[in-house]
């Protein structure tokens, strides 16, 4: 990552604290590492990226429906999903700091380090070897002689004292019971997913759908990160946005197509420019898995993936089936209609997951922008806005009265009343109005509107548009009609 990505990233870091957008967990404390709290405006972010993610899921699908899973769940389903046996990552630790690493992020941190000393070419040999050791024969000694070879430290010793390599399970645990000497080990899930399969029946038949049709969720997971960075990129509390798609055995590949394309659609939805995204595909695979890609986004920090496309086959089924001892399974009408025999089988499923936090990051990361402007007068001026989707953005439109007398607070107050009942709005009499405008640019929000004396005679306001800066008079009645309309798109 250049000096210049670097500096733009802290700096965005720096203004989600500053305006009320993400704060460390427990700040008074020292906080609690990758642990993070949103604030006011980052909140209201969040929630209208789920509820945009949410509507478009269910909605605007006849054939998805949602659920809402708890987060607890019976300990076998992580049996039977391979959690327990296989969701851990190869660590190692540095015996002079105590300081533990997954052993990929620390090889994939040298490279870096090789890649901006120049060294291009023995950075791609230490990656490539660390993907034959480490990804495809799972040989520590290998990769433990490898970091070795290539004299890889610890960052906070600067010493290679290292142990030897062995592997953490990602999940955190706690104990279900009154009495712990009794109590039954059970896991916080590490995804939202296994939720909506132990569902399965219970949706189709309440909800009564036929194949092909999708589940829908959002919801907390938690995964014992050791090497959590990269601010929200990647926490150990996270929330998911998934969408598992039930589909007949044979047509999951033309499925896995659909979402793929559909999933990309939705983020250009927003307005984001097609330029910064890219797929992705797998090469290595799941070992249930078909086909399996990443819609990746070009942060500060380089391009990473965002959401994930997967062709599951039926082993989420077939698992939950196999150790619940109980069939989970679907009776298909339509293949007597097609002329073949009724059938019951394990449908086939294609997942579209994607991470809330790291939408959150690349909505402000896409839209934060310090500006140089030049005065009427000839001077450097400077503002730091966010142009975040109206339809997204915290606060949709700023009340401000020029003054607090002559009337204006209370025509403010009576245009807020009318709005706020379909949008948020925010209102604020205090200082001058080129500080208010800045204070709102900073935060996203599309428009200002300013009451000024000459409402009081013509009915009329000043609306500015955050993006353009550009002012116009409207009719004080068509306010909330421009606003919803710019929401709405």
């Amino acid at each position: 990552m250049s000096s210049i990505q670097d500096n733009k990233f802290q700096a965005i870091i720096s203004h989600a604290k500053e305006y009320g957008f993400v704060f460390p967990s427990s700040e008074i404390y020292d906080g609690l590492s990758a642990v993070y709290d949103y604030g006011p405006y980052g909140s209201e972010l969040k929630k209208n990226i789920r509820d945009y993610w949410w509507k478009s899921m269910t909605q605007l699908h006849e054939n998805i429906v949602g659920i809402d899973a708890a987060i607890f769940m019976h300990p076998t389903t992580w049996k039977a999903s391979g959690h327990v046996d296989n969701f851990s990552d190869p660590m190692i630790d540095n015996k002079d700091s105590k300081k533990r690493y997954r052993v990929d992020h620390l090889i994939e941190a040298h490279a870096d380090k090789l890649k901006e000393a120049g060294k291009e070419q023995e950075a791609a040999a230490l990656l490539a070897e660390m993907e034959r050791t480490l990804d495809k024969e799972q040989d520590y000694a290998a990769v433990k002689k490898l970091i070795e070879e290539f004299k890889i430290v610890c960052s906070v010793s600067g010493t290679a004292n290292w142990t030897e390599i062995r592997q953490f399970n990602l999940m955190f645990d706690t104990k279900v019971g009154s009495v712990a000497e009794e109590a039954d080990t059970i896991y916080l899930r590490p995804e939202t997913a296994q939720g909506i399969f132990v569902n399965f029946l219970n949706v189709q038949k309440t909800a009564r759908m036929k194949i092909p049709f999708g589940i829908a969720q959002t919801g907390k997971a938690f995964r014992n990160e050791i090497v959590a960075r990269q601010f929200i990129f990647r926490m150990r509390e996270f929330e998911q946005m998934e969408m598992q798609f039930f589909v007949r055995p044979g047509t999951e590949g033309e499925w896995y197509k659909f979402w793929k394309e559909a999933r990309l659609q939705w983020h250009l939805s927003l307005g984001l420019e097609a330029s910064k995204y890219r797929y992705h595909d797998h090469v290595k695979l799941a070992h249930y898995a078909k086909e399996a890609c990443d819609i990746e986004f070009e942060f500060p920090i380089g391009f990473k993936e965002v959401e994930g496309i997967h062709s599951r086959g039926d082993f989420d089924l077939s698992q939950h089936e196999k150790f619940s001892r109980k069939k989970q399974q679907y009776f298909d009408n339509d293949l007597n209609e097609e002329g073949k025999p009724y059938g019951n089988y394990i449908p086939y499923v294609i997942e579209t997951s994607i991470g809330l936090d790291r939408m959150f990051l690349l909505i402000l990361s896409n839209s934060y922008e310090e500006e140089t402007l030049t005065k009427e007068d000839g001077s450097a001026d400077s503002r730091v806005v966010l142009h975040i989707p109206a339809k997204l953005a915290p606060v949709k439109l700023a009340i401000l009265p020029l003054t607090k007398k002559d009337g204006l607070p209370e025509i403010a107050k009576e245009l807020m009343n009318e709005c706020k009942q379909q949008f948020k709005c925010f209102y604020e009499e205090k200082d001058a109005i080129g500080k208010r405008y800045r204070r709102q640019d900073a935060i996203g929000t599309p428009f200002c509107v300013t009451i000024d004396h000459q409402t009081k005679e013509d009915q009329t306001v000043t609306i500015r548009h955050r993006d353009s800066m550009t002012q116009e008079r409207v009719p004080l009645s068509k306010v909330r009609e421009i606003v919803t309309q710019a929401i709405e798109k």
